[in-house]
């Protein structure tokens, strides 16, 4: 249903709004909530104050009017076919991705990219004014939406701004290689607080401030301007987590083993099961992860049926050229090595290009004996915590990637360097010969870890952190800890 133009205390900003549009058999739209960690930790934030969200809806063309969904005030932004391909295919996927993850493929400069950037921006930071009541709390979030902050402190000075990076942020190195990097670390020093998910990419942007644009920083703190509008930004590590008590309850549904035992049964009931459940992206290390079991294949120390990998890898991106030559290269060999290595009826490798409904997930972990997270790099990769989440039978291995957020978390996986593709074939086979009463032990610390630091602490810890920000002359050091 449409809603009236209202203001609220709490407003979200997120390159895409908390749902998708569904069209019926007799073409009536409606709209379901989206899967998902940020979703669901704004739920949680907004069932105790009213909220709004701020968002693209998914489609170009003209934005819809501004509705209610689950209680959720949501104000969509309208996007051109020019705006999706210049500002989010191109300056956001093209440009930004790739400097943020370590340059894995070239980026791409174009100005025309970065003005629609710009444009786009600016459409954000007047609709989240539009909604924004005085002194009102803003959340904008990821690499998507970086000159928010300042466009919505020149409109509305009188509001709190948060901003939180959901990806890496990059050594001074590779930032400085951005034609716009004044231009971006002045947009996001327009916040008050700035959330990172590990230590170092806090320390990263701070460090870019310093020496790109040559600011005062004490410790986490960013000092913009001196005098009677003197004002410090503080940075740090606020990692994201997921519903450990939602998820688990799936997985607990007799329903859901049911699945998994189904999924098991279907693949043979193989001696281990390991699994992939990645989007298809060059990040992801999917093909560093299938060399490396191809070549454990080719030295028969796995082999089908006693062991079936399947990977999962959901369709992202697709427009962008990146994209579609990953998948052509991984799917050419999945196909080689199930042609080498696959007997009648049971194949080497079970590729599944599809997404997947959130219960149909939480069967394949409780199916998998084995799950490999092995990015190249990665913000925090929340697979590796759905996994250990799922897993309330204290079962199962994780295989993690150390360039990822969640290795420094997960201290109790079978930690691999990705790029070293012998190391992973024996981290990959530590997985599989540790004898279960030692995996159920590291299980049952990793599930604590979760549990105690789940997306509801998170998201408290982000806006008490806001709370408290920015830090003005003569407070002390132990009021702007980060909060439990």
């Amino acid at each position: 249903m449409s809603a009236p133009t209202q203001t609220f205390d709490l407003v979200i900003a997120a390159n895409r709004l908390p749902v998708d549009r569904v069209v019926g058999p007799d073409g009536d739209v409606s709209w379901r909530t989206s899967p998902g960690g940020l979703v669901t930790a704004m739920e949680s934030v907004m069932r105790s104050r009213e909220g709004a969200w701020v968002g693209w809806a998914g489609e170009s063309g003209d934005a819809p009017e501004p509705f209610v969904q689950s209680d959720m005030y949501l104000r969509p932004v309208a996007m051109s076919e020019e705006d999706v391909a210049h500002y989010y295919e191109g300056c956001s996927n093209g440009t930004l991705w790739p400097i943020y993850h370590d340059v894995i493929v070239p980026a791409t400069f174009h100005r025309f990219w970065f003005t629609a950037y710009e444009r786009v921006n600016r459409r954000f930071a007047e609709a989240i004014c539009e909604v924004a009541a005085e002194g009102a709390t803003v959340w904008v979030h990821d690499y998507q939406l970086q000159l928010v902050p300042a466009m919505v402190r020149e409109l509305r000075p009188d509001v709190r701004i948060g901003w939180f990076n959901h990806i890496p942020f990059p050594p001074v190195e590779l930032f400085a290689q951005l034609p716009w990097r004044r231009a971006l670390l002045e947009g996001l020093l327009g916040a008050d607080y700035l959330g990172f998910q590990r230590v170092a990419d806090a320390q990263n942007f701070v460090r870019a401030c310093r020496q790109l644009l040559g600011l005062p920083t004490k410790g986490d703190t960013i000092s913009v301007s001196r005098g009677a509008n003197a004002r410090r930004v503080r940075a740090s590590a606020v990692p994201i987590s997921i519903d450990f008590v939602g998820l688990q309850e799936l997985a607990r549904m007799p329903e859901t083993q049911a699945r998994a035992k189904e999924i098991r049964e279907s693949l043979g009931n193989p001696d281990t099961l390991l699994l992939g459940i990645d989007r298809l992206d060059y990040t992801k290390g999917i093909g560093h992860r299938i060399k490396a079991y191809g070549e454990l294949l080719e030295e028969g120390k796995v082999a089908p049926p006693r062991e079936i990998f399947v990977q999962v890898a959901t369709p992202s991106r697709e427009r962008v050229a990146a994209y579609r030559d990953l998948r052509q290269e991984i799917e050419g060999e999945v196909g080689r090595l199930n042609g080498d290595h696959s007997v009648i009826g049971s194949a080497a490798v079970q590729y599944l290009h599809h997404a997947y409904p959130r219960d149909e997930m939480a069967a394949l972990y409780l199916a998998a004996d084995v799950l490999l997270v092995t990015p190249l790099r990665d913000g925090m990769n929340l697979v590796a915590k759905e996994y250990v989440t799922c897993r309330h039978d204290e079962g199962g291995a994780l295989v993690l990637s150390e360039f990822t957020g969640a290795f420094h978390e997960l201290h109790q996986a079978f930690v691999c360097n990705p790029h070293d593709i012998e190391g992973l074939k024996q981290t990959i086979m530590r997985a599989i010969e540790t004898p279960d009463k030692d995996k159920r032990r590291l299980m049952r610390a990793m599930r604590r870890r979760v549990a105690d630091h789940d997306v509801q602490r998170w998201a408290h810890r982000f806006l008490e952190n806001l709370s408290h920000a920015p830090e003005r002359p003569g407070t002390s050091k132990a009021q702007h800890e980060d909060r439990p």
